[in-house]
């Protein structure tokens, strides 16, 4: 049996005030009292016991020991990998593990900053929990429509590990958390997706690839890539199926869930009939896919296409366009003109084009020689967008809108004005465009905006939709439009009020037209992150474009306890709350499988 405090951490009262938003010295108090009734968790406290992490939660790490539970896949207590080598591979990696160490040492022997302190990134709910087989007939309060059948997954970083230096937020290992529902009852499971690289670090016991944001800086971060390719090249690890965490993105699209992040190729997840969770495995769509592809993929909604992008930080050419027919049958490679590198997140799509943000954060590996993040935002470029036809055979027709000092990490739709000759960009734009990856003193703001590109004067505007004056300060970042709209104009988009960032205290629904804001607000001490828009129906209306219910995880930090609550999108009254078993940390994206798309999974 699974021991009670690994689902529910909380379930002394301390630990409620330990966990979340409570002093250093309680934090301390309870920390020494939970170890000694050893209730599965490790706790690291920092040596300066006034530090508070950017998430308002103590500078306090939890790692579940995962060890409870037969039906978890757990670190073992003896590498396993050790076992398959032979004498000089074993030498070798001795020598590896010594430099290591004294690289870690080092590490340690500096202050980090806060994008890559773990102390501040995992804190709180931001920290992982175990795996959970599914608990079925889970408590409702309300009724759930009956319109909502299927299953709600999200994504999220969770590390298997420890971390022993530096490490980022995005950096963790991906893990699925889904709700079935059926005839309004629910059941709940959360799964790793076992990639490639967990595999690995699971059977050494530790982990040994290289976190991208947290640790590939400076000269501590060129030693650590040294290392991990000297692993590759005596066969120490495999770095050639794949180094990625599949823990952003998830899509359902020819009949699979596929989990993604940009540095990898997306990995299969199958739902069982249960409810439950299993990772067939990486899919390069029968070996079409031969390259990376960004974990925001668009489905239009009408010719059931998928509309990707593939990014390379090394070598030329730096961007790749590709699209997958309805049947998985993928498109030849577009190569995009790019002189550098370009941290491109995100994309849109209308129903001709492609709408391709070439903005100021770059990647210069050249940066890291000198001590630097390879992750840079560049004042001397001009941010642009490309506009290409979805058909495009190569980038000869591609056309340059500059923006200037514009990034959006995140686009939520795009449309086409024929009228104006003009392309319609609905982002989220951020300041300091760099500020989620190089730590700076200048307080975060994400503007949704209004980006206005003329094909015909290659000329573009910008506006913020809402009016600060009436709503000063909110962050609107995480969300969704109908996404059976996706690629043509809509009126409302549904959005995470950031606040505090990065938590996510409720969501907004706004009026991209007259600028109208309606919030639901989680209440005192509840977060989420982002709300997830789940029209009634797939059909593709002009009328009631917000038919349909907002979904989204909330965790109660003062009771700990998570939830799923379903809001109606046009009252936005609470419809719904599904009582969790387990805490649910704070993740990335989701979607929604209806049970008649189950129904044909491969």
């Amino acid at each position: 049996m699974m021991n009670p405090a690994l689902t529910n951490p909380c379930t002394k009262s301390d630990w409620a005030q330990l966990a979340f938003n409570s002093s250093p010295k309680k934090a301390m108090i309870c920390t020494r009292k939970l170890s000694k009734e050893n209730i599965g968790y490790n706790y690291y406290t920092s040596s300066n016991n006034n530090i508070q992490c950017a998430t308002a939660s103590p500078s306090i790490l939890h790692f579940p020991n995962t060890t409870h539970d037969n039906n978890v896949k757990n670190p073992p207590t003896k590498p396993q990998q050790l076992k398959k080598w032979n004498i000089f591979q074993k030498a070798v990696g001795a020598a590896i593990d010594m430099v290591e160490t004294a690289l870690v040492s080092l590490e340690r022997s500096q202050p980090l900053p806060k994008t890559s302190d773990p102390k501040v990134q995992i804190a709180g709910n931001f920290a992982p929990v175990p795996e959970m087989p599914v608990k079925q007939s889970l408590h409702v309060t309300g009724e759930i429509p009956g319109c909502i059948d299927g299953v709600y997954v999200r994504n999220g970083a969770n590390p298997l590990f420890e971390p022993t230096a530096g490490h980022h937020l995005f950096d963790g290992d991906g893990m699925v958390h889904a709700v079935t529902i059926h005839d309004g009852v629910a059941s709940y499971a959360c799964r790793f997706t076992e990639t490639s690289r967990l595999a690995q670090e699971r059977d050494l016991g530790r982990a040994v690839f290289p976190k991208a944001i947290g640790e590939l800086h400076g000269h501590s971060g060129i030693a650590r890539l040294m290392l991990f390719y000297s692993r590759g090249l005596f066969g120490l690890i495999d770095n050639e199926h794949g180094m990625g965490v599949a823990n952003a993105g998830l899509v359902y699209f020819n009949d699979r869930l596929l989990a993604m992040s940009e540095d990898d190729i997306p990995y299969q997840v199958r739902v069982t009939p249960a409810g439950d969770l299993k990772t067939v495995g990486r899919f390069d769509f029968k070996g079409q896919l031969t390259s990376t592809m960004i974990a925001h993929p668009k489905l239009d909604p009408e010719s059931k296409e998928l509309f990707a992008l593939s990014y390379d930080v090394l070598k030329a050419p730096y961007l790749k366009y590709f699209k997958f027919s309805q049947d998985g049958e993928k498109s030849a490679d577009v190569d995009i003109p790019l002189n550098e590198p370009t941290m491109m997140h995100d994309f849109a799509i209308t129903k001709k084009f492609v709408v391709i943000p070439d903005q100021q954060v770059v990647f210069k590996m050249k940066e890291m020689i000198t001590g630097g993040s390879p992750v840079v935002y560049d004042k001397n470029k001009t941010s642009r967008f490309g506009i290409m036809r979805k058909d495009a055979k190569d980038a000869s027709d591609i056309t340059w809108v500059t923006s200037p000092h514009t990034f959006c990490f995140h686009l939520w739709n795009a449309w086409e004005e024929s009228e104006t000759e003009e392309i319609v960009v609905i982002g989220s734009c951020m300041t300091p465009p760099d500020s989620i990856f190089n730590e700076c003193d200048e307080n975060l703001q994400s503007v949704l905006s209004e980006i206005r590109l003329n094909l015909r004067t290659g000329e573009s505007t910008r506006r913020p939709i809402i009016d600060f004056s009436q709503h000063p300060h909110i962050n609107l970042e995480a969300g969704m439009v109908n996404r059976n709209l996706l690629g043509r104009k809509t009126r409302f988009a549904y959005l995470a009020i950031s606040e505090p960032w990065p938590k996510v205290s409720g969501f907004a629904k706004v009026d991209l037209i007259t600028g109208e804001v309606k919030k639901f607000m989680y209440g005192s001490e509840k977060y989420g992150g982002e709300p997830f828009f789940l029209p009634h129906d797939n059909s593709i209306l002009d009328e009631s474009e917000d038919d349909g219910y907002i979904m989204g995880f909330v965790h109660d930090e003062e009771e700990c306890k998570s939830e799923l609550l379903i809001v109606n999108a046009q009252t936005l009254q609470l419809e719904a709350a599904v009582k969790l078993p387990s805490r649910v940390p704070y993740g990335f994206h989701g979607t929604f499988v209806r049970s008649e798309d189950l129904s044909h999974q491969a």
